[in-house]
């Protein structure tokens, strides 16, 4: 089956009231860029960003939680949260954020010729290509599929959001399973609606992102995982802005990467304290779905760079055009501005100590270029 891909399909709609957190000022000594330090407020270097509200965008309300940002000699302040990425990717284009995360939405903006540049991972990993355990395939009570038996989705309706990571990830599990999109009926659904068609049998299964795969599990009586993750995609989480901003503003940009760095370290080794924190920032989060989905996200807490980041977002991109569902093919070497977060991690390697070693033939440095 041959679908159009909308760009205006992303993340689950939130309203969520930012609250600015003031956390205490730290007596830190700034000592170069991406150090941390902040003698005063006066001192702070304002950076406004953006998130979408949902589970795997928690790094950055954790920073300003948790007096990461400050403590860097920044003042962060969370614009509204975006309903979608491309919502997100407009608001950093037009201004109104510097720095903001999104994910397969990048690829249709670039090619529409934004200029704006990869600094990390928000989710994501940098030591191995495959990183989707925060996904999932759910099927419901009588839909005739298999628990990990990829085969019998031939002939199903499968829900996903048609331009996300969802639908990157059904398309990695037919082509693991050596069907092609046209041997399912993939069914374009926002994310919060996937656990109600589930329940009204409008659908045999979805392709979904945490919370909503842990959602269905607990509300729709029969349901079940048929897989989780399985390393079929590359997972495309990124922390970006725009060029040239990011070239006026390297020290600014070396220590916004410092603080979620920190922030993502602290959430690894703290899921149940980020699960309450989760609970605070995302009305409508119960503390269960969220003490659940944290398992997973932390798996792919990895800001880092590497060649399996530009391998990942090559490969996503290759195959939406392939599929006809997008125009083109970017270069992913115009798009990755790796030398912010090296800088970090060789100024501060005690921020990923915890984090597994990323193979030696997959490390960038100065003058990187990946080849397919």
């Amino acid at each position: 089956m041959k679908t159009t891909i909308s760009w205006t399909v992303g993340r689950r709609p939130a309203s969520v009231i930012f609250v600015t957190l003031v956390a205490m000022i730290l007596p830190w000594v700034t000592a170069g860029p991406a150090a941390a330090g902040a003698a005063s407020s006066a001192t702070l270097a304002k950076v406004s960003t953006g998130i979408v509200g949902a589970i795997d965008q928690l790094g950055t309300p954790v920073a300003l939680d948790r007096g990461f940002f400050e403590k860097w000699g920044l003042d962060v302040s969370i614009a509204r949260p975006y309903p979608t990425g491309v919502d997100q990717l407009n608001a950093l284009q037009a201004g109104e954020i510097q720095i903001g995360q999104v994910g397969v939405p990048m690829i249709g903006a670039v090619i529409r010729g934004m200029d704006l540049v990869i600094l990390g991972n928000y989710t994501g990993s940098a030591a191995r290509l495959g990183s989707d355990a925060t996904t999932a395939l759910v099927a419901r009570e009588g839909s005739g599929i298999k628990p990990g038996d990829l085969q019998s989705l031939r002939g199903k309706r499968i829900a996903a959001s048609f331009g996300t990571i969802n639908h990157l990830y059904i398309l990695g599990l037919l082509e693991k399973a050596g069907l092609k999109p046209s041997d399912v009926t993939l069914v374009n659904t926002p994310p919060q609606e996937m656990p109600v068609a589930l329940l009204a049998k409008g659908i045999d299964a979805f392709s979904g992102w945490d919370p909503f795969p842990i959602m269905a599990l607990k509300d729709v009586a029969g349901s079940y995982e048929v897989i989780r993750g399985g390393q079929v995609i590359g997972f495309l989480g990124f922390i970006v802005a725009m060029r040239d901003w990011t070239e006026k503003n390297a020290d600014t940009a070396e220590r916004f990467l410092a603080a979620r760095a920190e922030a993502d370290k602290w959430m690894r080794a703290n899921p149940a304290g980020t699960a309450q924190i989760a609970v605070r920032w995302l009305p409508g989060t119960r503390p269960e779905i969220a003490q659940d989905a944290m398992k997973y996200n932390i798996q792919q807490l990895d800001i880092r760079i590497s060649a399996n980041n530009y391998r990942a977002l090559y490969s996503a991109n290759d195959r939406l055009n392939k599929l006809g569902h997008i125009p083109s093919v970017i270069d992913v070497n115009k798009v990755f501005a790796p030398q912010y977060i090296l800088k970090v991690m060789k100024e501060h390697p005690d921020l990923f100590s915890d984090l597994a070693a990323i193979p030696q033939a997959t490390q960038v440095g100065p003058g990187y270029v990946f080849r397919p």
